[in-house]
């Protein structure tokens, strides 16, 4: 069985029906006590850091959430899920779940860019996991975001995408694997990664 978290930001049907065409039975989760009872967790989100992490630390999700990840149970981020992973975001006070070394900062606009990065990007397959079996290196995801995360231990990286900056795409730390695409929105080689990451 698979938990969603539902915090209040974004929409989670995408990535619950996309879940469930793999035959997975879904639980929503949006207070404590029913992470335990999973097999695996997924924390989505379009939104803001600090609204994010506040909800979690008052139901009480934000420790449950560690204890769980501690005892090896797979956790995946998405997106703003991702970037709550981290120790700090600068679009907020809060503490991230601090479950892997690094910042989020807000991309640069020296670039000539827009901010938000937003639409179809390439990602570079720059680690060996399994999360990313049967997926070409180079292969386009949907992005939606204004942050990135600034990773403390390079070798966690395993996929990395360039927008006016190259910006860690992909992360893995033993059971926890982090997204800055979204892979519900991502067409095949999207639905292709949730399907790797329901079989880790």
């Amino acid at each position: 069985m698979v938990g969603i978290i539902h915090y209040g930001a974004g929409n989670i049907f995408s990535v619950l029906t996309t879940v469930e065409r793999y035959g997975e039975k879904v639980t929503i989760i949006s207070k404590p006590g029913l992470l335990k009872k999973v097999d695996r967790i997924i924390l989505p989100g379009v939104g803001s850091f600090d609204p994010g992490m506040k909800f979690l630390i008052d139901t009480g999700l934000y420790e449950e959430i560690k204890d769980e990840i501690k005892k090896g149970k797979m956790f995946l981020g998405i997106c703003l899920g991702m970037q709550m992973l981290f120790e700090s975001s600068e679009e907020g006070k809060q503490k991230g779940l601090e479950c892997i070394e690094g910042k989020v900062q807000r991309f640069p606009n020296q670039h000539g860019l827009p901010v938000p990065h937003m639409g179809w990007n390439s990602v570079n397959i720059t680690g060996n996991s399994e999360i990313f079996n049967n997926i070409p290196d180079g292969s386009f995801f949907y992005f939606a975001h204004s942050f990135y995360p600034v990773v403390k231990n390079k070798k966690m990286v395993i996929g990395q995408t360039e927008y006016g900056i190259k910006f860690a795409s992909c992360v893995q730390k033993d059971n926890i694997i982090g997204v800055q695409f979204h892979p519900e929105k991502s067409g095949k080689y999207g639905l292709l990664f949730i399907r790797n990451y329901l079989k880790l």
